[in-house]
């Protein structure tokens, strides 16, 4: 993207006919180079530059705090969750409509085709038919109806404002999900790299142990035969790189997918597989006390059974009466075609009036439905309970996966040190012609799963976190990266 703009500090003013530069104000000018940059600053930075780095065939660099943010940005789950919150919003001003006046209209416009007629007794000296009916008739009418007094409107409003706290709650659960479903591809992504790192790392080895032994070959203190299994360590790696650089291409496309961005979209990771700095409650109990205070889906089942209580009283309230208060104006005309329409005559009448309506025997409608609204009460109560035990247990889970992995990322750190130090020991006792290719290959494979757990074990570790987060109820977790 390239902006041109001059800022050349002259101007024309145009006097008695002549032209004359003029010197701007320095000052202006200044202001006008910042505001550009600002604006250059915010097309770049905004959203649509992956999408327009992804047009252009550019690659973007994007950190964790990038993926999460434009995942939340572009969440077709979260998109759902806003809708059905603003459809919930909606639900409230329908409530309310039960409450509120309500003010109709009409108009009919008649056209007789061919009158109506009254058949009069014969010999009476005048015809005995009579025609009834205008040519043209019309009836205009304005209604008004205000209700007063109905208890079941006022409940389907309380109701329906809780079921929009539910959809608030529910879209703090799918975001949290989303958060967590992002990091967590994030972290595929990052280890899928490293993984793929490791391979070619030590396939680097062999391939220098295979020059070295070839070296050694030719000086005479290797066998051919070692020259062989150097060759062979190297072509038993190919197949496992073929396998990780198959896994980074999918972890990567499964990160585009949840973040919502294009699949052909160019991004490399700028983040590194790292120990996080976040804080966590130190027993079960506590954590388990958090999560009750902060999970969302608890929340809005909470609301539910609010909303289900609410839902028994409002099939209650249909014992009880109705007051409405109604009023009516109308007006009408005939006339013929004889006669002009600004000369008909439009008499008009109004009336007001209460209506009063109450049931006093419904088949029994009201009570059943009274009982069915209280089983759905008590189903989602038993859910509830459901729940805070569930929740109980994944804290627990995700307490002891944490710490588990704390403990094995410490036993791991130690042990990579130690491997490398018996890789080089080995590798220097072969090269001396006083250690053997087994020792060597047995140094090499021990370094390399050292390697590999360790990562593993950093890897467990941002994913326990990210899941004992979530399961806290905390949506976003600060994680250390270098970018």
């Amino acid at each position: 993207m390239l902006f041109v703009y001059s800022f050349v500090p002259l101007r024309f003013q145009k006097a008695g006919g002549k032209f004359f530069f003029i010197k701007t104000d320095p000052f202006m000018n200044r202001m006008r180079l910042i505001l550009l940059l600002l604006l250059t600053v915010l097309v770049l930075t905004s959203p649509l530059s992956l999408h327009a780095a992804a047009a252009a065939g550019e690659t973007k660099s994007i950190t964790l705090d990038d993926a999460v943010r434009i995942g939340l940005e572009r969440s077709r789950m979260l998109e759902i969750a806003r809708l059905d919150r603003d459809m919930a919003g909606q639900k409230i001003r329908e409530t309310w409509s039960e409450v509120l006046p309500q003010l109709t209209t009409g108009f009919t416009y008649t056209r007789t085709l061919k009158s109506s007629v009254l058949l009069l007794p014969p010999g009476q000296g005048f015809p005995s038919t009579l025609e009834t009916s205008s040519d043209n008739a019309g009836h205009a009418t304005l209604d008004l109806r205000q209700p007063i007094f109905n208890v079941s409107a006022f409940t389907g409003i309380k109701a329906a404002s809780i079921v929009r706290k539910m959809s608030e709650a529910a879209y703090l659960n799918a975001e949290a999900s989303v958060v967590a479903d992002i990091k967590i591809s994030y972290f595929d992504a990052l280890i899928s790299k490293d993984q793929l790192k490791l391979i070619e790392q030590s396939i680097d080895r062999w391939e220098q142990s295979r020059k070295d032994t070839r070296a050694m070959f030719r000086q005479g203190i290797a066998a051919d035969i070692d020259t062989l299994k150097a060759f062979l360590s190297v072509e038993n790696l190919r197949p496992d790189l073929l396998q990780a650089q198959n896994r980074v291409a999918i972890t990567m496309t499964k990160l585009k997918n949840v973040m919502g961005v294009p699949a052909d979209s160019s991004i490399v990771l700028s983040g590194k597989l790292e120990l996080s700095s976040a804080t966590y409650p130190a027993d079960i109990a506590a954590a388990y006390r958090e999560a009750l205070d902060a999970r969302p889906d608890l929340r809005q089942l909470d609301f539910q059974v609010k909303a289900e209580g609410e839902k028994v009283s409002a099939v209650r309230a249909e014992r009880f009466p109705v007051i409405s208060a109604f009023g009516k104006l109308e007006t009408q005309t005939a006339f013929n075609d004889d006669v002009r329409t600004v000369d008909s005559v439009w008499p008009s009448s109004s009336s007001v009036g209460l209506q009063f309506t109450m049931p006093i025997f419904t088949g029994y409608r009201i009570s059943s439905q009274v009982e069915q609204a209280k089983i759905a009460q008590l189903q989602t109560r038993t859910r509830l309970e459901d729940l805070r035990a569930n929740i109980r247990a994944e804290i627990e889970v995700r307490v002891l996966n944490f710490r588990e992995s704390q403990k094995r990322i410490e036993v791991q750190s130690q042990t990579i040190g130690v491997a490398e130090r018996s890789y080089s020991i080995s590798l220097l006792r072969f090269k001396e012609g006083i250690g053997s290719r087994l020792e060597l290959t047995d140094a090499e494979l021990q370094l390399n799963k050292a390697k590999t757990n360790y990562l593993q074990a950093v890897y467990d570790y941002l994913v326990a976190g990210v899941q004992l987060e979530k399961a806290l109820g905390r949506s976003r977790v600060e994680v250390a990266l270098q970018g």
